[in-house]
């Protein structure tokens, strides 16, 4: 009888590892090739989950992706399912719902040290609105002027 289990426990762990899928292996995967080959002190942002989708990149700010003056042009409010930050200057990369010079809407931020999201499902900005193709702005600020972080 000890035998028998004791050949069963392997085959058992076996069949859960066929279980487990390997996508977040994947996701990120194809977000750490992204993060490797984006520009120094730049932020990105992507249409699809895991880096996927290029909607646009920059070192600078953007406080309204809807209109045609900044480096997020059009139609590119609104659909960042994925975000990456290259920055070099210590600071975080804070995104928001909202347009126009006062911020508006809520916000979260990423840390330099987050380095990616490689989906923005499941999280949520200060106001509680959804962040998933919810950015409508960003700008480079301190960790200490964020409310609130992605990771958290």
């Amino acid at each position: 009888m000890r035998k028998i289990l004791a050949a069963a426990a392997p085959l058992g762990l076996a069949g859960l590892g066929a279980i487990v899928p390997a996508t977040g292996a994947q996701a990120a995967t194809a977000c750490d090739t992204a993060w490797h080959n984006a520009r120094s002190g730049y932020f990105y942002a992507y249409s699809g989950y895991n880096c996927s989708g290029y909607i646009g990149s920059t070192d600078s700010w953007d406080s309204d992706y809807g209109n045609s003056s900044g480096p997020f042009q059009g139609g590119d409010t609104n659909t960042a399912s994925s975000i990456l930050h290259k920055g070099t200057s210590g600071m975080a990369v804070q995104v928001f719902n909202g347009t126009g010079q006062d911020w508006g809407g809520g916000h979260t931020c990423i840390k330099k040290s987050e380095y990616y999201m490689s989906s923005l499902a499941g999280h949520t900005f200060t106001s509680g609105a959804g962040v998933n193709n919810g950015i409508s702005s960003h700008r480079w600020v301190w960790n200490s002027s964020c409310g609130k972080f992605l990771n958290s």
